[in-house]
C-alpha cells in the first residue's frame, strides 16, 4: 500500500473519533493524532481548513473528511 500523509484531529471525548483512530490501526496504517481539546494551534488549524469545530476532521494527503466516514476514507486510501 502507497504511504499517506493522515491526520487525525480530534478530541479524547469523541466516539468517532475513537472508532476513525482504532479503524487506522487495525488497518496499520500511520497517522498523527492532533489533540484539538489541548492543542491550540491544531484547533485553528483544523478549523481554518474546515471553517468548523466539528471532529473528527481526517486529512488525507490533503483531502479534508469530517466525520468518520469509512467509505471515503477507503476510497482516498485505495482500499476498495
Amino acid at each position: 500500500m502507497t504511504e499517506h500523509k493522515i491526520v487525525i484531529y480530534s478530541t479524547p471525548t469523541c466516539h468517532f473519533c475513537v472508532l476513525a483512530k482504532a479503524f487506522f490501526e487495525a488497518e496499520k496504517i500511520p497517522f498523527e493524532m492532533k489533540d484539538v481539546s489541548t492543542d491550540v494551534a491544531a484547533r485553528e488549524e483544523m478549523v481554518q481548513k474546515t471553517g468548523q469545530m466539528g471532529v473528527p476532521v481526517i486529512d488525507i494527503d490533503g483531502t479534508t473528511i469530517v466525520g468518520f466516514d469509512q467509505e471515503k476514507i477507503k476510497a482516498l486510501l485505495g482500499m476498495e
